[in-house]
């Protein structure tokens, strides 16, 4: 089993449409761990660890969809080859 982490920063309207709240439910979905946060320049960013076939499904869904009410403008994203978890559960950071 191949794992990756990837790191990414979403930009666009994506704080105040729930764009976490659905962020955290797909990586849960997908059975990844890390983290997503806003940052204080109005993007959203993050870090996704798990099997690398989920964490390319979780990078497409961050590019493409997010939460309803977002419009995505763009998202930088950085994968790394990891073995092994830095992370026990996905979760919202404040």
């Amino acid at each position: 089993m191949a794992l990756k982490t990837l790191t990414y920063e979403v930009f666009g309207r994506v704080q105040g449409v729930c764009f976490r709240h659905y962020t955290c439910s797909k990586a849960k979905e997908l059975g990844l761990v890390g983290y997503v946060r806003n940052t204080s320049s109005g993007t959203v960013e993050g870090v996704a660890q798990g099997e690398e076939s989920q964490i390319i499904k979780f990078s497409q869904w961050l590019k493409t969809e997010g939460s309803p009410s977002c419009r995505i403008e763009r998202c930088n994203q950085q994968f790394q080859e990891t073995d092994k978890y830095d992370y026990d559960t996905f979760q919202q950071r404040k």
